[in-house]
């Protein structure tokens, strides 16, 4: 495989913001790695994960742009984007761990982790069905004059849906600070994208419900930071904003998908375009960092990924008595088991 040719930009300013970006996606990558062992060795909770390697600049660069405050929902291949937004990696490998430390206490697991405290409403398993949410979001920041915008991040199969274009249209209509995100990775499940839609330039579809909408090369982080800078500001005065962001998944739909619908010399020249290894080239050609220096850095986030695992494996699972906490309101009377319901009519009788 090629090696990845770095970039040469003409603004300085760039090359204080790569480091920063380039540790982000090395975090997400090793994160989503160590995901894969877990599942591998059995230790996660549920039968399905979806990795997000190949697409660490959408997340890295993205969320670089957003602020405290900022509300965004995910979808199932969400691991990276809440990392990027400040999450603790033990405790969300001790949720898809399915483990009582995690963020919802292991009844969530990889698809459904949220953190209202750092903005997150929820990863979803259903094809677009978080997007509605952050014009709920947008709504209530606007009325309550926060200053926050809200972030829907989806896949490009997502696209397919109904509910995207109503969301993106009550955006426009109503000037909500709100920012839909396309990962494009060229794969809805096992449907490459020009096999789903005749017209594959996502974004003029946003364009036409009036959102200001781009294309960014997932390629370089800087790119998408820059986009994402742009677009966020724009979103915060009030120009709902569309950007899809091309990039290829590395992998299978989901972690048991050997994806035997994608030619192996596909798979060469799409995994050749690695985010993570055209940043890592970037800064050294740019002399911003030796590669020593960087074997070290890796070998910190390596150190701290590895402690993930063993801290997820040393947690109990939730105990059976917490199955209606989070279910209903507190003080709510627990539903009664059927055994015991049938038991008191039977004995009524």
């Amino acid at each position: 495989m090629n090696q990845p040719q770095a970039v040469h930009r003409a603004d300085a300013g760039s090359n204080s913001d790569l480091p920063q970006l380039y540790r982000m996606m090395r975090r997400i990558r090793t994160f989503e790695e160590r995901v894969g062992e877990l599942f591998v060795r059995g230790q996660s909770a549920g039968s399905m994960l979806h990795l997000s390697i190949g697409e660490e600049s959408a997340a890295a660069g993205v969320c670089a742009a957003m602020r405290d405050g900022d509300k965004f929902t995910t979808h199932h291949r969400g691991h990276g984007i809440f990392l990027a937004r400040g999450a603790d990696p033990a405790r969300m490998m001790a949720e898809i761990g399915g483990k009582e430390a995690g963020y919802c206490h292991g009844k969530g697991g990889s698809m459904h982790i949220a953190d209202m405290g750092l903005g997150h409403l929820g990863a979803n398993a259903i094809v677009g069905g978080g997007i509605p949410a952050v014009v709920g979001a947008g709504l209530a920041a606007r009325h309550h004059k926060t200053g926050a915008i809200s972030a829907a991040f989806f896949g490009d199969g997502a696209t397919g849906q109904g509910i995207l274009y109503e969301s993106m249209n009550m955006a426009a209509l109503w000037s909500l600070p709100c920012l839909f995100v396309c990962i494009n990775n060229q794969y809805g499940m096992g449907t490459r994208i020009d096999q789903a839609t005749a017209n594959p330039r996502l974004h003029e579809r946003a364009q036409a419900f009036g959102l200001v909408a781009e294309t960014v090369d997932g390629l370089d982080v800087e790119a998408v930071a820059e986009a994402g800078r742009r677009l966020v500001d724009g979103v915060r005065d009030g120009k709902p904003a569309f950007l899809v962001i091309d990039c290829y998944r590395f992998y299978g739909h989901a972690r048991k998908d050997k994806s035997p619908y994608r030619d192996p010399g596909e798979e060469e020249t799409g995994r050749a375009k690695d985010p993570v290894a055209f940043a890592r080239a970037a800064l050294i050609e740019r002399k911003v960092l030796e590669e020593s220096a960087l074997d070290t850095l890796d070998a910190e986030v390596a150190a701290e990924m590895d402690a993930t695992i063993d801290f997820t494996v040393a947690q109990h699972e939730p105990p059976l008595s917490s199955m209606f906490r989070d279910v209903y309101a507190p003080g709510e009377p627990e539903p009664e088991p059927v055994r015991t319901r049938i038991d008191r009519i039977l004995a009524r009788g």
